[in-house]
């Protein structure tokens, strides 16, 4: 049994996945409370699907980019744990849960988390043999920075304000936008990223496992 933990934004996942079926999912808006919220969640979550401890095997986390505060906190229970059960640990970046979520597309695809500020983080992924593969490093940018790199039709998803939503439909002719669900960081496909690495034998060693933070060198860059 794996058990997915996400805490990169204010949008807070928890999955158990076994290789076959999403046992449980849960997901909502923490706020400024993952530190007193996540633990007590991973516990009912684990006690509602009527599994013990012993039964998980792996910890798939989201190793960001994302708030520093949120992947300390999701960082540091995932690597507790494993460390505690002697379970394998698997680091998934954040960008990459939301472009999984997404159907497979010939057209470029632009995922994005917030980056506070009034700035977003952009990871930009194409279709490689059937899989969503990042094409470039993440951008830090505002969302008129976006639109204005935006082409060609891109497929465009992730967490966006109402206004922002709405600066995107005007370049409806080449912004193709997600609708909010498609659009939700679900941790049922960090589970099965996580597993899929794990399965591979690709687990991280939790010593040397970091969160992957938003830095000013990233704007614009790549």
């Amino acid at each position: 049994m794996l058990l997915a933990i996400d805490t990169s934004t204010r949008t807070v996942g928890v999955a158990l996945y076994d290789g076959v079926q999403v046992v449980s999912e849960k997901i909502w808006l923490s706020g400024q409370f993952h530190t007193v919220e996540l633990a007590p969640t991973v516990s009912e979550v684990i006690d509602q699907a009527g599994i013990s401890m012993d039964e998980l095997k792996v910890v798939a986390v989201a190793i960001g980019p994302g708030s520093f505060t949120g992947l300390r906190i999701g960082m540091s229970l995932a690597k507790g744990m494993a460390l505690a059960g002697r379970m394998a640990i698997v680091g998934i970046p954040s960008l990459d849960i939301l472009a999984a979520s997404q159907p497979i597309d010939d057209k470029p695809l632009a995922a994005i988390l917030q980056a506070g500020r009034g700035r977003i983080a952009v990871g930009w992924y194409k279709n490689y043999s059937g899989e969503w593969k990042a094409d470039k490093k993440v951008q830090v940018m505002t969302p008129r920075d976006l639109t204005s790199r935006i082409k060609s039709p891109t497929i465009v998803c992730g967490e966006l304000s109402e206004d922002e939503r709405r600066l995107f439909r005007r370049k409806r002719i080449n912004v193709i936008l997600a609708s909010p669900a498609q659009s939700l960081r679900r941790p049922s496909f960090l589970a099965e990223l996580g597993w899929h690495r794990w399965q591979r034998g690709m687990s991280d060693d939790p010593a040397a496992l970091a969160p992957e933070y938003l830095h000013y060198d990233q704007q614009n860059s790549g």
